[in-house]
């Protein structure tokens, strides 16, 4: 069944019942979304009964007797904080609980960079001649657009199963000063959905680095989302960067946000004692102090690590039935074809589909005239450019399961028509 050894006429034939199938779907006036990385509904309803936790002033006082509503406290509630650290590994000493982005935490994090530079600047960095960021790829949008709007020139780092290219990364940092740093997504990887290997975890810690300012931007945002029974263990990042004298190499955040509600989620830093001397007084200037009431009804909700995975057991039942159709279809109506290949993660939100070469901006387009809503074409991509248009990246877990099945038949129709055309042109 591979396109590539079908003979012109069959694939002219298979085109033209792609093309009846596709514009049927068009006719159907549909309106789906595989764009985002949202929680569904049902999700969302798993944590409702944490917004009952404080229904009076006693209830919203925090273990040492503090009135959560009120100014005050400022890097986090002692709890909140041995909350994450549970969860986490890291010591509390090293955390600071803030409000519910852990995006912003980021954007502040390298704004601070910018304004003051980090433990080992020779200067500001604002003030640096060139600045440059690794941004391994495909990877999170959001990410990348951060250090576009600072003003920082995005350097592609080919992404592979086991996480960045170390062999690429390791030269680039070792022979030049002007690059600061590197996005990771370690877990469940936005949008591949691989966990780095141990061995990659290894490499990032002890890499010889031209910039003594070097700092790696540990996003691990998908920590405790897996769905498969077994899921992927990250090795410990602060662990191995310790063991050669690197711990100030690490940037480390994460939230709640896909655990309760993204929107009102609590989310944490992490880094070590000598980063956090520099960064706490310049925090205690920009803010009095985050949400407490948040914090405070999330750690009576989550309580601790073993509570968290029993309700993360209920969102990855949820999510499974999400990648088992998204997945079956692509199994079903792709394989065997040679036009497409895609990942099949453990957990996190995102799969990641290549077709050939020249046809993910196609695909998208056509998908969204057909009703489909898919992550534009290239935004995995610094400056949104992918250099070989291959990839896309599909979130099945906001739609309905009819909604998905529906949207994936129509993607896989559109993926089979771009690819044949492509074939065709080419012979």
């Amino acid at each position: 069944m591979n396109y590539f050894s079908k003979s012109k006429s069959e694939l002219k034939e298979i085109e033209k019942q792609l093309l009846k199938e596709y514009n049927d779907y068009k006719d159907m006036g549909l309106a789906l979304d595989l764009s985002r990385g949202k929680p569904n509904a049902e999700q969302l309803d798993l944590s409702l009964p944490m917004l009952d936790l404080l229904k009076n002033a006693e209830n919203c006082k925090s273990e040492e007797g503090f009135d959560c509503r009120n100014y005050g406290i400022c890097y986090g509630l002692p709890e909140a904080k041995r909350f994450f650290s549970s969860l986490t590994g890291i010591p509390c000493d090293n955390i600071i609980v803030s409000g519910n982005s852990s995006l912003n935490i980021m954007y502040d994090t390298l704004a601070r960079a910018m304004l003051y530079g980090v433990v080992g600047s020779k200067r500001p960095w604002c003030r640096e001649e060139k600045l440059k960021f690794l941004c391994p790829s495909p990877g999170y949008d959001r990410h990348f657009a951060v250090t576009e709007s600072l003003g920082f020139e995005l350097i592609t780092v080919d992404m592979t199963k086991d996480g960045p290219d170390m062999d690429r990364v390791e030269a680039l940092v070792k022979s030049d000063e002007s690059i600061k740093g590197i996005w990771c997504v370690p877990k469940y990887s936005n949008p591949t959905g691989i966990t780095y290997s141990d061995e990659t975890v290894e490499r990032l810690a002890k890499m010889e680095t031209a910039a003594e300012d070097f700092r790696i931007f540990f996003d691990n945002a998908y920590a405790v989302h897996d769905f498969a029974d077994e899921g992927d263990v990250l090795a410990d990042i602060f662990e191995c960067a310790k063991k050669y004298g690197h711990e100030n190499r690490i940037f480390y955040f994460t939230s709640t946000s896909k655990i309760t509600f993204p929107g009102a989620g609590i989310s944490m830093f992490a880094a070590s004692e000598e980063n956090l001397e520099q960064i706490k007084p310049i925090i205690a200037v920009q803010t009095i102090g985050s949400d407490k009431l948040n914090q405070l009804r999330h750690v009576k909700f989550l309580q601790n690590k073993e509570a968290v995975y029993a309700l993360m057991k209920e969102h990855g039942k949820i999510i499974a039935s999400k990648f088992e159709i998204l997945l079956g279809t692509l199994k079903n109506e792709l394989e065997g074809l040679g036009i497409a290949e895609w990942t099949e993660p453990k957990g996190g939100y995102f799969t990641s589909l290549n077709v050939l070469d020249g046809c993910a901006k196609a695909v998208y387009d056509l998908c969204r005239e057909a009703g489909v809503t898919l992550t534009k074409a290239g935004a995995t991509f610094p400056y949104g450019k992918d250099p070989r248009d291959k990839n896309l990246r599909l979130a099945p877990t906001y739609a309905s399961n009819d909604d998905l099945k529906l949207a994936s038949k129509v993607l896989t129709c559109v993926v089979k028509l771009v690819c044949a055309r492509k074939i065709l042109a080419e012979n």
